[in-house]
């Protein structure tokens, strides 16, 4: 039995489902979308921040040159001297007695000597005229030179005896200032005991105490930039002047003096002060955090390879800043490296590098 526009509707469907194949396409594969960096190697050079103080070029101590009993203290810590200005003052009257008999024993000497003399002349005129005899000419005259050459001992003693009495004052050898007192009116005191220290006019150091291995290398600027730690405006310059050979036992420091080039107003000893310096440019790599992951327990990044596949590769971190991570192993320059985007990775996927741009650790897509 015929059944009346069966043809019509066959032709229809097909014609229908020949239309709904060709709208149909391929279902394109999602890739997942990244933000890359290039790696350029660059020299890094870490700051050093220390912490010091002021202290004077040449400081000496001052010390009696004999000993006794102080009466007498001119000055204090802190005081402005003069060179030989009188400092303190020993009892002299020991020394003073001393003096005396040693000027005794010249006026003795000098009487001597006069007597010695008179009697070698009255030789000198006897002796050709036959009145006396040649030994006794030749005795008048070693008695003169022995009175002379006590007279020149006991000269000399006292010589001696007054510069000792001129050693009771303590004298400044050099203008300066008072850094610190050792002894008190009243107080017997040795030769060469320290009584005051004097820290002399003229060139000033800042002192650091470094630990040892942040002076492995020498750095490339030897310029120090120097600031007061209570007022950083008040700011000079110094360079590297002495570097203690060994390290301290207490502290495990080496002492290193910077000398200033200049000493700014305010600047003043015992000011405590900050020093700036870099050590030794390294190559290095700088990355931002983003592009930090890591392999395990390692830290990795991920790069992207020839084939537009995603890679992870372990690093070696050298030094973490503030939004930046100091890469100093692991990747040798050029490697293209996952810097947005790669949480979602695994090895061997592929990517789509998408156009970014570099600013102040943020990426903007390119339309």
């Amino acid at each position: 039995m015929r059944v009346p526009g069966l043809k019509s509707v066959v032709a229809l469907g097909v014609v229908t489902l020949l239309t709904a194949c060709e709208k149909e396409k391929p279902v394109a594969e999602y890739l997942p979308r990244v933000f890359v960096q290039e790696v350029k190697p660059a020299d890094y050079a870490a700051p050093i921040t220390l912490t010091g103080d002021i202290q004077p070029r040449v400081q000496t101590e001052l010390s009696f040159r004999v000993g006794g009993k102080i009466i007498q203290r001119s000055v204090d810590v802190g005081d402005r001297v003069t060179a030989k200005q009188v400092l303190a003052r020993l009892d002299p009257k020991d020394l003073q007695t001393s003096v005396d008999s040693a000027q005794a024993q010249v006026l003795a000497e000098q009487a001597r000597v006069t007597q010695s003399a008179a009697a070698f002349v009255r030789q000198q005129k006897l002796l050709p005229k036959g009145y006396t005899s040649q030994s006794e000419y030749d005795s008048a005259q070693a008695a003169l030179r022995s009175s002379q050459s006590a007279l020149s001992a006991a000269q000399a003693q006292l010589a001696n005896a007054k510069d000792q009495l001129s050693y009771t004052a303590l004298v400044a050898d050099a203008p300066g200032i008072i850094t610190a007192r050792q002894a008190e009116v009243g107080q017997v005191v040795q030769a060469t005991m320290p009584v005051f220290s004097l820290a002399r006019d003229g060139d000033r150091d800042a002192v650091f105490n470094v630990y040892e291995a942040l002076l492995a290398e020498k750095p490339k600027d030897q310029t120090i930039v120097l600031s007061l730690l209570d007022n950083p405006a008040i700011k000079t310059t110094g360079t590297v002047r002495e570097v203690t050979p060994a390290v301290s036992a207490q502290s495990g420091t080496v002492q290193v003096k910077v000398g200033l080039n200049s000493v700014p107003a305010g600047m003043e000893l015992g000011s405590v002060v900050s020093a700036t310096a870099r050590g030794s440019g390294k190559s290095v790599i700088e990355l931002p955090w983003s592009a930090l992951t890591k392999n395990i327990s390692e830290p990795a990044v991920w790069i992207v390879d020839d084939k537009g596949q995603a890679q992870l590769h372990t690093v070696t971190v050298g030094r973490y800043l503030t939004g930046k991570v100091i890469i100093s192993g692991g990747l040798e320059g050029g490697e293209k490296v996952i810097i947005a985007g790669g949480q979602l990775l695994h090895p061997g996927m592929e990517v789509e590098i998408a156009e970014n741009t570099y600013k102040d650790l943020t990426w903007e897509a390119k339309p």
